[in-house]
């Protein structure tokens, strides 16, 4: 088990653009079982390279029903909206409501450099919206809902 540091709030590199990934070998698999691991040890359902400081456009997502590996994401459409909490791994201790598509398709590549297409609703959405946001040097505190703040939440 290879653990990596996450980066929290104030760190520059969480505002930083993720650069694509071009070769899809040994050292991004590494990476990829490294921030597995990451995810996890955290108990989080989402986690973005950027995340653990790693400036490469590589996403995992886990929302009770399997691990996702997505590589270079895109979404390539979305539809209705939802208002819920999110926090974030990088923002320890903190939540708000923001609004987000309530079902949201992406296309990425897996480890392989295969494209696929995924699909998801309601938690699985945000997931995908928050963890792409990341690649954009984008926070869900930038996302919140008209009228609505952050808020503390307890400690870990």
């Amino acid at each position: 088990m290879a653990l990596r540091n996450l980066r929290v709030n104030g760190d520059p590199i969480l505002r930083k653009k993720s650069r694509p990934v071009e070769v899809f070998d040994e050292k991004l698999w590494q990476l990829l079982e490294d921030m597995r691991d990451t995810l996890v040890k955290s108990g989080g359902v989402g986690l973005a390279a950027v995340q653990v400081g790693v400036l490469k456009r590589v996403v995992l997502v886990d929302c009770g029903d399997g691990l996702l590996e997505l590589i270079n994401p895109e979404i390539v459409s979305s539809e209705g909206t939802q208002r819920e909490t999110e926090g974030c791994l990088s923002i320890p201790a903190r939540a708000g409501v923001t609004e987000r598509p309530a079902r949201v398709r992406v296309r990425a590549q897996n480890r392989h450099g295969d494209w696929c297409l995924y699909e998801g609703t309601e938690l699985k959405a945000r997931c995908f919206c928050h963890e792409l946001d990341h690649l954009d040097g984008v926070l869900f505190t930038d996302r919140l809902a008209p009228g609505e703040h952050i808020y503390r939440t307890e400690q870990n």
